[in-house]
């Protein structure tokens, strides 16, 4: 049980109970133990019981985590100012795509802003894998846009293939894809598995990892000052450079947005983070059991920029800038999107609310260095959105 937080109702128990069971027969069919990768992969995703596939309330002060478009319209209206200048580069044909949508607040604000910029482009596509989320998407956008911008949203079941040009956008969306685990033993790379106890419990097991995982540890650790010590315990993301080919699918020009908590490779991988960053969230609150009520808590681990970067780059892309998610809102017009905000607010109530939004999306102890920003560019010019506080030398 995690301190401090209320054990779930019974019905929700009863849904993790039977999530917990099929991840236990996946288990047992595979012989005794599963990479740690699909472990959360199910815990995550799986149909009808996944922490994001299911229906259960996630974003927001009732769920189990605040986004920055759940938390003020003026993250959303900022990032657009970033992204309204990629847009009029590629024309009236071009397609704006956002990767997991949430609760719909961003594309509600961005469609908005786009308007009023005169920037709108011809579709707006939504990739979101969870039917519960698709659905409520729909309604909101369906009851807040008028019928003009309503028209140019879809939803997805997978990237564009076919050639297209606009952004990317995709805020807290890397930090939930499944990651693989590693653990240094003796010098050697073993991969972090999940294994059952005598009383059918979750817990960790270890095997040695197969070639491309061992590969990719021993890139990671020749690019620090040290060799990783014995019983270094990290995440890394094999995959992630075919993710990143995968979602911008057919993407001929435009430019690649990313926002999300993490580290630049040096600081991801230092000696003190030595159990690495993985943890799981619920009801606001932050455990390191992630193997608690599977399917009612999300489950994450930091990106690693460094990664991140060459993985746009292998892809294609000319990389465009990297800055704390503070330094890129304030460097694109936060202050700004403020003053008039604050002006049409009802009263100083409303004010001290808007102050205390920007607050929280900009100061170090709160988004502002926490959340990072990281751009891609093809075809266009992306660069300007990173003037202020740029921090590629870090990668």
């Amino acid at each position: 049980m995690m301190s401090g937080i209320p054990e779930p109702e019974a019905d929700a128990q009863a849904h993790s109970a039977r999530l917990r069971q099929l991840i236990q027969e996946q288990i047992i069919a595979a012989g005794g133990a599963i990479p740690f990768w699909k472990f959360m992969e199910l815990a995550l995703y799986a149909p009808g019981l996944g922490y994001y596939s299911a229906g259960a309330h996630k974003f927001g002060p009732g769920g189990d985590f605040i986004t920055a478009p759940e938390l003020s319209p003026l993250f959303s209206a900022t990032v657009t100012d970033a992204l309204a200048p990629v847009l009029k580069q590629l024309g009236i044909d071009a397609v704006f795509f956002e990767l997991g949508g949430g609760s719909g607040a961003f594309a509600h604000a961005c469609l908005e802003a786009l308007r009023d910029l005169d920037a709108l482009p011809a579709r707006y596509a939504i990739l979101e894998p969870s039917a519960d989320l698709r659905t409520r998407q729909r309604a909101r956008l369906e009851a807040a846009l008028d019928a003009d911008l309503f028209a140019r949203v879809e939803w997805l079941d997978g990237p564009i293939q076919d050639g297209w040009m606009g952004v990317v956008f995709a805020n807290e969306v890397i930090d939930a894809l499944p990651a693989s685990r590693f653990v240094i033993r003796q010098g050697q790379v073993l991969e972090e598995g999940v294994a059952l106890d005598g009383e059918g419990r979750f817990v960790r097991s270890e095997q040695p990892a197969d070639a491309m995982l061992a590969a990719e540890v021993r890139r990671i650790e020749g690019q620090l000052d040290a060799p990783f010590a014995d019983g270094y315990r990290s995440e890394v993301l094999v995959q992630l450079p075919y993710w990143v080919q995968a979602v911008v699918g057919g993407l001929q020009r435009g430019a690649l947005l990313f926002i999300d908590y993490g580290h630049p490779r040096s600081e991801y991988y230092l000696p003190e983070r030595d159990d690495g960053t993985l943890r799981a969230y619920r009801q606001h609150r932050m455990t390191a059991d992630v193997f608690a009520w599977p399917g009612l808590q999300d489950i994450t681990a930091s990106v690693d920029f460094t990664a991140l970067a060459e993985a746009g780059v292998g892809a294609g892309f000319e990389f465009a800038g990297y800055c704390t998610q503070a330094s890129f809102l304030l460097g694109n017009g936060l202050a700004q999107r403020l003053a008039p905000a604050e002006a049409g607010a009802a009263n100083d109530a409303a004010r001290h609310a808007l102050r205390q939004q920007v607050k929280r999306l900009t100061l170090p102890s709160e988004m502002g260095e926490r959340f990072q920003c990281l751009g891609f560019q093809r075809g266009v010019e992306f660069e300007p959105a990173f003037a202020l506080g740029d921090l590629s030398h870090r990668l």
